[in-house]
């Protein structure tokens, strides 16, 4: 099969090329390099340079495609709060240009990139992919809305789907494909020790173990392979489905800045300040179901998130 990867230059999508081309697919990467950079693209894909709003660009790179792996997206939650039209169009309208261009195409087959986001705040010890959903910021809403979506695609037209809502990414298969933004908890305390600041801990009295939160994060090569899993399974015929991708263990802020420490070698001391509004105690994935659906179980632990995130930051940042 042929698969066309949109976002395929970013820091989630050059993975997701990366391994399926590997794995001997014909890939071709569509990214508006926005945020993404070009020299991310592996080598054995093709790349066309052009954002899903764009139809021209979507139908070059769609002539001979048989699936889509979608990954473009804005996915700052934050940001969305403050600039919700703004996502709405790119995520949104973003989807529904590029379904009507692959409906088109005659391409029936598309691996769409959720988010644990779409959860909100559940006050449960496991997420599992049945639980009521309730996003907290328009990011997490325009993801669930893309859900509803395809699942109208495929009880309208035979759209073959599997939504991949992965939790706290993290880490890198190479240091080029370090992840350059800086948002979460990993590049956040990266960040400090390079100003010379003490990591901030927002809030210490949650009803945890250690008294901070525990959150799933899962390696963003695992992240990748979940994807080529994902598009296998479709290519042989098998039906659509909706997955958590983590796995399954919940790491608290304290135990990643502990990892840190001892990856990096430096003084991690902490400062602990007011908890931020809006953060649940625990979100951890129930992954049970991605296991028994495609025989997919992440292969990565902390540890070897922490160092090839360091890898990363250092060549970003010598």
């Amino acid at each position: 099969m042929s698969w066309l990867v949109t976002g395929g230059a970013g820091y989630i999508g050059a993975h997701v090329v990366r391994a399926m081309v590997e794995d001997g697919q014909d890939i071709i990467a569509l990214d508006d390099l926005s945020t993404g950079d070009r020299s991310r693209v592996h080598d054995g894909a093709r790349f066309v340079e052009g954002s899903v709003l764009d139809r021209t660009a979507l139908r070059q790179a769609l002539d001979g495609v048989t699936g889509v792996v979608h990954v473009a997206a804005k996915k700052q939650v934050g940001e969305s709060v403050a600039e919700p039209l703004w996502y709405y169009r790119e995520n949104l309208d973003g989807l529904l240009t590029l379904l009507e261009e692959c409906r088109t195409a005659g391409v029936d087959k598309f691996v769409f990139s959720s988010s644990a986001a779409t959860y909100g705040m559940p006050d449960v010890e496991y997420v599992t992919e049945d639980i009521p959903k309730a996003p907290l910021s328009p990011y997490g809403e325009t993801k669930l809305v893309g859900e509803w979506l395809l699942n109208d695609c495929t009880t309208a037209f035979g759209l073959q789907v599997m939504n991949l809502r992965y939790f706290n990414v993290a880490g890198a298969a190479a240091p080029e494909l370090g992840d350059p933004g800086v948002f979460n908890l990993i590049p956040l305390v990266f960040q400090a020790l390079q100003k010379g600041e003490k990591p901030r801990v927002y809030g210490n009295d949650y009803p945890t173990p250690d008294g901070t939160c525990l959150r799933d994060y899962v390696h963003v090569a695992d992240i990748a392979d979940a994807h080529l899993a994902a598009a296998r399974a479709l290519a042989a015929g098998q039906s659509g489905a909706t997955y958590n991708i983590g796995r399954g263990i919940g790491s608290s802020v304290l135990e990643v800045i502990s990892e840190i420490a001892e990856v990096t070698g430096l003084d991690c001391s902490y400062d602990v300040v007011d908890r931020r509004p809006g953060d649940p105690a625990r979100i951890v994935a129930k992954v049970d179901r991605i296991t028994e659906g495609l025989g997919f179980q992440a292969k990565y632990d902390l540890r070897q998130m922490v160092q090839s995130a360091w890898a990363g930051w250092q060549l970003r940042h010598p």
